[in-house]
C-alpha cells in the first residue's frame, strides 16, 4: 500500500539527528497538534531517526504513521526502566491512534448471591443496587460454573420461596438425582444452609483446591465426633469436585495463580487469548483482536504493559508463547504495578506447554472465525513461517516445475497459494525458449527471468503477473535454490526462495535453502501444505507438457501433407483444439478454417479418417 510522502521529512529527520543517545520516550504529533503515537527507546535518537528515512522496510502502519507526523516531542529518561513506565502512563492518559489500544465493546458477567434467608446463587449480566452479594466481574460467560457449584453444593435452582414454601409440594427431580438436597422438605436449618452458601462462595472465589482441603478436614472432624450423616455428605460432595475438575480442560498440578497468553496471528491480523487460572483452576478467559500488527514480539510487549496497567489484577506468574528481549525490564515494571514479584516465562515443556498451546488454539479459533479463514490453514501458513524464518506470513506462495521429454517439448508451470489453497485464476505456462537442451537449472532461471521481468515492466496489464509473492517454492533442491537467486537479486527482487525435496519414493522430504536442507516433517500442518503445493505444480507442469507434446505430435502429422505448414497446423489445432473435433468437421470446414486448396483438404481428410 502506498502512502503519501510526508512533505517534511527531512526537516523532521534533521531534528531527530539533534537528539540525544539516551533513554527516553517520544510523542509524535500531527498537523492538530495531537499525539497520535508514543514509543519508548534506549537510544532516542537512533530510534526516532529511523522512522524518517527513505526507508521501504517500514510496514504498513509505520509508513502511514510518519506520513501524518507533523512534530514531535521527547522527554529524557535515566534509564529504559523508567522510560518504560512514563510510555505506559502516557499512552494510558492521551490513547494515541497508532499505539495498540486494548478496546471491546463486549459486557461483562457476575456471580450473584442473593440477599434472603436462604440465598441462591445465580448467573447474572448486571450488577444491581439490592443488597446481593456480587463475584466478578468475569469477560467470558459464567453459567457453567454457576450450575457446577449449584451441583457440587446441592443448592437449590427452581423458584420456590423458603422458608415460606418448606413442605408445600413435593420434592422435585433434582432432588431425586441428588442435584438438591431438599431444602423444600424443611429439614435444613437456616444456619447449616448458610455453612454451605459460604463454602460455595469460597469455592467460587479460591476455587477447587483449597474447597477440597477444607472438606477433607472437615470431613475427618465429623468421623472423629460419630457424625457419620454429615461426613457422608462432606464425602459426596468431595466426589462431585473431583468429578467435575476431571472433566475440566486442565487443572494445575500446584494451586498458583498464573496467567496464560497465546497469540494467533495472520498477516496484520492478530487475536490473543488469555487463561486465567486462579489457585490451580481455569478461571477465566479473555480475549483481544488487533487487525494492524506486524511483529508477535512487539504485540506481546504493547499488550503486556497495557493490559495489566487496565486489569491491576496481576499474578505471579505469566505465561506467554513469545519471547521477546528484556523480559527482566517487564517483569521488574510489572512487579511495581502489582506490589509483588512477577515472572514472565516462555514454557517449553511440561503441563504450562500444553495450557500454552491451549490459550493459542482459543486464540486461532476467534481469529478463524473473524478473518474467516480456516484455522487449519492459519495454521499450516503460521508453521511454514516460522520454520522458514519469514518476516511475515506467506499468503500469497509461487511455486514452480519445469517438465520435459529430452530435449524436447521442455516447458514450466507456475501455481499460486493464496491463504493456503489454490489460486488457479492466477496459474501460469511457460514454454522454454532460450535453452534447447535438458537442463532444469537453466530453464528455471530463464522462467523465474521471464516471470519477474514482467512484474517490473510497467506497461504489464495481467494481474497475476504484476502482483509480488510472499514466498517462492522451487520443485527441487538447494542448487535450484542457488541457481535462482542470482537472477533475483539481479533484478532487485526481494522474495524469499525455497526448494522442496522430495524421497526416493517422489514424497516431499525436506525444505532446500541454498546452503543445506530444513526437516519439515515435524511441522504437520505446514508439511501437509508443502506437500499439497508440490503434488499441484507438478500435477500443472506434466499436463501442460503432455498437452504440448500431443500438439506437436498433431503438428507434424499435419505439416507431413503438401500446402499444410507449421502455421496452417497451428490454427487447426487453435480451432478444433482436439483432433476428435477436427475428424467430425467436413471437409469444407477443414478447408475453411485451415485456409486450404482443396487436394489439401482432401488429403487431411483421409489422414484424419485412416
Amino acid at each position: 500500500m502506498d502512502f503519501p510522502v510526508n512533505p517534511k521529512l527531512d526537516e523532521l529527520r534533521d531534528k531527530a539527528n539533534s537528539l540525544v543517545e539516551k533513554p527516553g520516550v517520544y510523542l509524535m504529533k500531527d498537523s492538530n497538534n495531537k499525539i497520535i503515537y508514543i514509543g519508548k527507546a534506549k537510544r532516542l535518537k537512533h530510534r526516532v531517526v529511523s522512522y524518517f528515512r527513505h526507508n521501504k522496510s517500514h510496514n504498513d502502519k509505520v509508513k502511514k504513521m510518519v506520513s501524518l507526523v507533523d512534530d514531535f516531542d521527547y522527554i529524557i529518561a535515566n534509564s529504559e526502566y523508567e522510560a518504560l513506565v512514563l510510555e505506559c502512563s502516557l499512552i494510558k492518559q492521551y490513547s494515541p491512534k497508532y499505539n495498540i489500544l486494548l478496546k471491546d465493546d463486549k459486557g461483562y458477567n457476575y456471580i450473584k448471591v442473593t440477599n434472603e434467608d436462604y440465598p441462591r446463587i445465580k448467573p447474572v449480566k448486571q450488577k444491581l443496587n439490592d443488597n446481593s452479594t456480587y463475584l466478578g466481574p468475569y469477560t467470558s460467560s459464567v453459567k457453567q460454573l454457576v450450575d457446577e457449584v449449584n451441583k457440587i453444593f446441592t443448592l437449590p435452582t427452581c423458584n420456590k420461596k423458603f422458608p415460606q414454601e418448606f413442605n408445600k409440594s413435593r420434592p422435585c427431580l433434582n432432588y431425586h438425582i441428588k442435584n438438591c438436597s431438599g431444602i423444600c422438605l424443611g429439614k435444613t436449618s437456616k444456619q447449616d444452609y448458610s455453612n454451605t452458601i459460604n463454602e460455595a462462595i469460597s469455592y467460587l472465589k479460591h476455587g477447587s483446591i483449597n474447597s477440597i482441603k477444607s472438606l477433607e478436614e472437615q470431613m475427618l472432624e465429623a468421623s472423629e465426633n460419630l457424625e457419620f450423616e454429615r461426613a457422608a455428605k462432606i464425602r459426596d460432595r468431595l466426589l462431585a469436585i473431583k468429578r467435575i475438575n476431571q472433566t475440566q480442560i486442565v487443572l494445575l498440578e500446584n494451586d498458583k495463580n498464573q496467567d496464560f497468553i497465546g497469540i494467533a496471528q495472520i498477516d496484520n491480523e492478530a487475536y490473543i487469548a488469555i487463561l486465567k487460572f486462579r489457585n490451580g483452576k481455569l478461571h477465566d478467559k479473555d480475549d483481544y483482536f488487533f487487525n494492524d500488527c506486524y511483529s508477535k514480539e512487539e504485540l506481546m510487549v504493547d499488550f503486556l504493559t497495557q493490559y495489566y496497567k487496565k486489569d491491576g489484577n496481576i499474578p505471579k506468574n505469566i505465561c506467554v508463547d513469545t519471547g521477546f528481549e528484556d523480559i527482566e525490564l517487564y517483569e521488574n515494571y510489572l512487579s511495581s504495578l502489582a506490589s509483588h514479584k512477577v515472572t514472565i516465562s516462555v514454557p517449553q515443556k511440561g503441563e504450562k506447554k500444553k495450557i500454552i498451546e491451549m490459550a493459542q488454539n482459543n486464540a486461532l479459533e476467534l481469529l478463524s472465525l473473524k478473518t474467516q479463514k480456516k484455522s487449519k490453514e492459519i495454521v499450516a501458513l503460521n508453521e511454514l513461517s516460522k520454520l522458514l524464518g519469514l518476516s511475515k506470513t506467506p499468503e500469497y506462495i509461487e511455486s514452480y516445475d519445469i517438465s520435459n521429454i529430452g530435449n524436447d517439448y521442455m516447458v514450466a508451470g507456475m501455481i499460486v497459494f493464496e491463504n493456503a489453497k489454490p489460486k488457479k485464476s492466477a496459474y501460469k505456462k511457460f514454454s522454454i525458449k532460450e535453452n534447447l537442451t535438458q537442463d532444469d537449472y537453466a530453464c528455471m532461471r530463464e522462467v523465474i527471468k521471464r516471470r519477474f521481468s514482467r512484474y517490473l515492466d510497467e506497461t504489464e496489464t495481467d494481474e497475476g503477473f504484476k502482483k509480488l509473492p510472499d514466498l517462492i517454492l522451487l520443485d527441487g533442491g538447494k542448487t535450484h535454490v542457488s541457481a535462482v537467486v542470482p537472477i533475483l537479486q539481479e533484478l532487485n527482487i526481494n522474495v524469499p526462495v525455497f526448494g522442496m525435496v522430495k524421497d526416493s519414493k517422489h514424497k516431499t522430504r525436506a525444505i532446500a535453502v541454498s546452503g543445506g536442507e530444513i526437516q519439515i516433517s515435524t511441522f504437520k500442518s505446514a508439511f501437509r501444505l508443502v506437500t499439497q503445493i508440490q503434488d499441484e505444480v507438478h500435477r500443472f507442469a506434466i499436463t501442460y507438457q503432455r498437452k504440448k507434446h500431443k500438439q506437436n505430435t498433431f503438428t507434424m502429422e499435419f505439416t507431413s501433407i503438401k500446402g499444410i505448414g507449421e502455421k496452417k497446423s497451428l490454427a487447426l489445432l487453435k480451432y478444433f483444439k482436439t483432433k476428435k473435433a477436427m475428424k467430425e468437421a467436413s471437409l469444407e470446414q477443414l478447408k475453411s478454417v485451415g485456409k486450404l486448396s482443396e487436394q489439401s483438404a482432401n488429403d487431411l481428410y483421409k489422414l484424419l479418417h485412416s
